[in-house]
Formats: structure tokens, sequence, C-alpha cells
């Protein structure tokens, strides 16, 4: 597939305090023309305010008052641009330790992963326990951009350390696409436009990585899943007899005529007509918002999941999950949850705490069982009914669950199905 001005590539930055995200991500939205012109006075006149000489390029991505105030990053922010080429969504998110979950939470979804290294102190245990969690959200490319090149005479000795540093490192993880790339994001090097301070660097600059990463084999294009989220019985003429089932295509492909099975009744059909918001479509695939309408007349509801007959999830009710703990309620084994699986909603208990990762080693932790928040660790859950799901390498998006405490409603963990 082409890529084209409707292609979206989600990316979070990821790196240590002070390492330069916001920075970086002010001066993507700067130099590529980003930002709207209310912003750009708004920013200008805080930056003299401050006593700034330029423009103070943090500021474009610190958006909270608190942040401001503090002069640190404490949320995932979200920041939306386009180019030419692509439409981007940038999930910021802080560096600190104690905000894991709020990585979790921005790169969950995303495409891609740029990690700063501060050139001046190379591949740290921020850095380390950042390519952890990316490798295990299963993050398709990685973007290590080493950072303040210009603190460093723009060496290329010292770039070259920093990659084979890195490159030691993530040999253990799971990550198929690693780029480096060496950056000033306070000058400009190599983030829009092509550095003059490194000629030795023969790689793109970041936005055109960015703009030419090949993100269509990223969706799970094989296993077709279709999570039912409301059936359309619009009840008026011309329609008396319409049922169609609403939802998003998780993965996969559907064309009218497939044969299909709903689960988790195990009733089968064929597809009738695959439609979307412009009217009838001859295929659809991840992650477009469809309806679909079968040949017979058989019950499927909300939490239900259409199906290629010849390629069918597992209907578990026993899970090994790797669980992010995201509330400030520790984790309660034997006690009720909601767990929420694409559009199914099941009661469910935490069985067993397996082990904990400790996110500055990277070990797992058999001994200690108790989970706080920002906590990752390995568990069993037992649902009441079975949910269909595949594993999170194969599929992330039907790999995935959250728990809800049934009081609160709150979400206290995101989960990865093993």
């Amino acid at each position: 597939m082409e890529i084209n001005n409707n292609q979206l590539l989600r990316f979070t930055t990821a790196g240590s305090v002070d390492d330069g995200k916001s920075t970086l991500i002010g001066r993507l939205l700067y130099d590529s023309k980003s930002i709207f012109d209310d912003q750009l006075e708004a920013i200008e006149s805080t930056s003299q305010r401050k006593g700034h000489d330029g423009v103070d390029l943090a500021l474009f991505t610190d958006g909270l008052r608190d942040e401001r105030e503090q002069g640190i990053t404490i949320d995932v922010a979200y920041r939306y641009f386009t180019t030419p080429k692509r439409k981007f969504i940038i999930a910021d998110t802080p560096g600190h330790i104690q905000y894991t979950r709020n990585m979790v939470t921005g790169a969950s979804t995303a495409n891609a992963a740029i990690i700063l290294i501060d050139a001046r102190h190379g591949v740290i245990e921020q850095t380390k326990r950042h390519s952890f969690i990316a490798s295990l959200l299963q993050i398709p490319h990685l973007v290590i951009c080493i950072n303040k090149m210009d603190l460093v005479d723009f060496k290329e000795e010292i770039y070259d350390n920093i990659v084979k540093q890195f490159q030691d490192f993530s040999s253990k993880l799971l990550v198929k696409d690693v780029r480096f790339i060496p950056i000033s994001a306070l000058l400009g090097d190599n983030v829009v436009n092509k550095s003059e301070n490194m000629t030795w660097y023969n790689g793109a600059p970041l936005l055109h990585t960015l703009e030419t990463i090949h993100i269509s084999s990223d969706f799970n294009s094989v296993d077709a899943r279709f999570p039912v989220q409301t059936v359309l019985r619009p009840q008026r003429e011309g329609f008396i007899d319409y049922r169609g089932y609403a939802g998003r295509i998780e993965s996969g492909i559907f064309r009218p005529g497939d044969e299909v099975t709903a689960l988790p009744s195990g009733f089968t059909s064929k597809i009738k007509t695959v439609e979307g918001p412009k009217g009838e479509l001859d295929e659809a695939y991840a992650p477009m918002s469809i309806s679909i309408t079968l040949e017979d007349d058989i019950d499927v509801g909300r939490g239900d999941m259409i199906v290629r007959s010849n390629n069918k999830p597992k209907p578990v009710q026993d899970l090994e999950v790797m669980l992010c703990w995201m509330n400030n309620s520790p984790a309660q084994p034997r006690a009720k949850y909601t767990i929420r699986h694409t559009t199914n909603e099941q009661t469910a208990m935490i069985k067993e705490i397996m082990y904990k990762i400790d996110i500055e080693t990277l070990g797992r932790n058999f001994e200690d069982k108790e989970i706080a928040m920002n906590d990752i660790c390995k568990v069993r859950i037992r649902t009441t009914k079975p949910l269909m799901i595949d594993s999170y390498r194969e599929n992330r998006s039907t790999g995935t669950l959250i728990l809800i405490d049934e009081n609160t409603n709150e979400t206290v963990a995101a989960g990865m199905i093993v």
C-alpha cells in the first residue's frame, strides 16, 4: 500500500527528564510549519517574558499549567499535525519512573517510538526502561534520536559509541526495526532539515524518516476480527428487515461473500454487504469502521465477534497477562474486576501473581507479590465467560484488555495477553 495523505502514523516520545522531548516536538511542529499563528504569537510573547532570546520550543507541548509552573511534563500530551505526505498523532509521555503507566498509555497504539538519548550521557537506565516497555508493547519501529549533539561538538565517534551501546543492549529485545539519528532539537539539526554540522551522517532527518516508515504491514491483515459494537435496526420504510452489525475492524480484511462465524455462539453465515459511511464497499480492512449484513438472520449482539470461519480466535477463560497497574489502590488478588476486551465485558479476578518486572534491572521478581501503581507484572486471570482472544504478539488489537474497578468504574490496569 502506498503512502497517501490519509495514512496516519501514531508515535510516542520517551526519554529521561531534560533529554529534550518537548523541544524536539516543538522543533518538529515549528520547522514543519504545523503551528497556528495565534499559538506562535502566544508562545513568542511567553518566551520573551521568560527572558529567552528566541522561541522556547518546549512551550509548544507543555500545554498543562502545572507543567509550565514546575518546568516538567507530568502527563501524556497528545499533539496532532500533518504534512503533505502523512498525518501524525504524537503522544508525549513523561520520563520519570513514577509515570511508567503514562508511557504504557501513550505507546499502546503507537506505530513508532522515538527514544531520546542525551549525547553527553549515552545509554542510561531510563533508556533501557523505555526501550523495554516499547519492546513489551511490540511497537513495530524504534527511532533512537541521539540529541544535544551540539554539546559534544557534533563528533561522529560519540554518536557511533552510543549506537554500539544501544545495539549491545537491544539485541535482547524483541524489536524488528531500529533506526538511529544524530540530532540537535534546539538548533534543528536533522529534525526537519538535514544538518550542515554533521555531514558524516548519510541518513534522512527525523521528519522524512517518520513520513516514509512503512506502516501498512503493521496491521495484522491475516486474522479477520470484527467485534460488534451495536446492532443497527432502523425500522423505517425501505429498511424494515435491515439488520446490520456496526463496529471497527480490529484486524484482517472482510469482503461480501466471505464465510464467517459469529462468536461465541458459533453460528455461521456469509457476508451479504460491507458498508462504510459513503455506502457499500468491495472490501474493508483494519482500522475501518463499518457495518456488516449477513445472509442469514442469526443472533449477534454487542460483545460478539464476527470472524472468518477458517480462522477463529481461541475462546479462553484462563488467561496469562502482562499487566501494567494504573491505579493508586494496589491490586487485590481474588477481588472481582470488570474485564473489557474489544467490545466484550465480563467479570474477572486475578487468580495468581506470577512475577513482577523490576523496572530498574528489567529482571523478574518472583518474591514480591504486591502490585502498586506503575508496576508491570505477569498474572493469571479467570473470567466468568470465555473471551475470544489472540496473543498480543500475533494481534495487538485482540491481544489487549483493561481491568475496571466495579465500585469506582476507574480503569485500574491495562494488559497484554501472553
